[in-house]
């Protein structure tokens, strides 16, 4: 196997581009209907970022391989859009895997991320514990603001976002080139976030909570969530080279969505809204 040094490929696709919760139907075809999971891959590291309902085909791709796997899977938070298709993803099923589950959140409280776990996975939420999953797990509860090195030549940076009950920011750096994902972060109104900007400051890929337009965003001012208005207008200050759009609410079916993006474009022209299927190479 080749190091990361020496296979420099560093791409990301979406398996999961939905926040709130999964929507499956006619409407949302286009644009898909699971909830937040991405696939990153920096030469041959490969790792996730969250676990919503997306988790599962990709899972089903990854066993289809036929190989023993080692896998990290970084959480924003432990919301339940974010964490509904870990008990569904089959490499946990698979003795011989190694998957590390890991989140930065959770040093506010008490409970730590295996904690979040084994209680979503007991009666009488679900029937199947813990400790049925073949895989070997573990699970590791970080501060967010730590750099974290998983790999030589891969740097992952965190820093913590405005959610209820906290959420994790991630800034992937591989072979000069840099990732951000942002989401499940609500924006400070009369200006724009100074230390957010700091950490996506020249970014080439800028993922960004855009649940809202600005139009509805003062009925839910509190729920933890921002617009692409305000993700057009971070991208634009930092300097980033592509602005996602992502966590797409499950009340703006395709229709909406394309909506959304002929008007990010006009505001922003390096703006794309996430697809589930879609790769991208910084």
């Amino acid at each position: 196997m080749t190091s990361p040094e020496q296979n420099s490929d560093f791409s990301i696709r979406f398996w999961g581009v939905r926040g709130t919760i999964a929507c499956p139907g006619p409407k949302y075809a286009r644009y898909g209907g699971n909830t937040s999971c991405i696939e990153v891959c920096c030469g041959d590291y490969r790792f996730i970022l969250d676990g919503g309902t997306g988790l599962r085909p990709l899972g089903e791709k990854l066993l289809a391989a036929g190989q023993s796997l080692e896998l990290e899977l970084y959480l924003t938070h432990t919301h339940l859009d974010h964490i509904a298709g870990l008990p569904f993803f089959p490499p946990m099923f698979k003795p011989g895997n190694k998957i590390r589950l890991l989140c930065g959140h959770l040093h506010d409280s008490d409970e730590k991320l295996r904690d979040v776990i084994v209680r979503m996975t007991a009666a009488p939420l679900f029937p199947v514990p813990l400790e049925a999953f073949s895989a070997e797990l573990s699970f590791v509860d970080f501060r967010s603001g730590e750099t974290l090195q998983p790999r030589p030549g891969v740097v992952i940076r965190t820093a913590p976002l405005n959610h209820p009950n906290g959420a994790t920011a991630y800034r992937i750096e591989f072979g000069g080139k840099s990732v951000c994902y942002v989401t499940d972060c609500e924006h400070r109104e009369g200006g724009l976030d100074e230390p957010l900007l700091d950490f996506i400051r020249g970014t080439d890929i800028f993922i960004y909570d855009s649940t809202f337009t600005e139009d509805e965003y003062p009925k839910f001012r509190g729920w933890g969530h921002s617009t692409w208005q305000e993700g057009a207008r971070l991208a634009e200050a930092a300097g980033v080279g592509e602005f996602v759009i992502f966590h797409h609410a499950p009340e703006h079916p395709d229709a909406v969505m394309d909506a959304i993006a002929e008007a990010a474009h006009a505001r922003f022209a390096r703006s794309i809204v996430a697809r589930e299927g879609m790769v991208l190479r910084p």
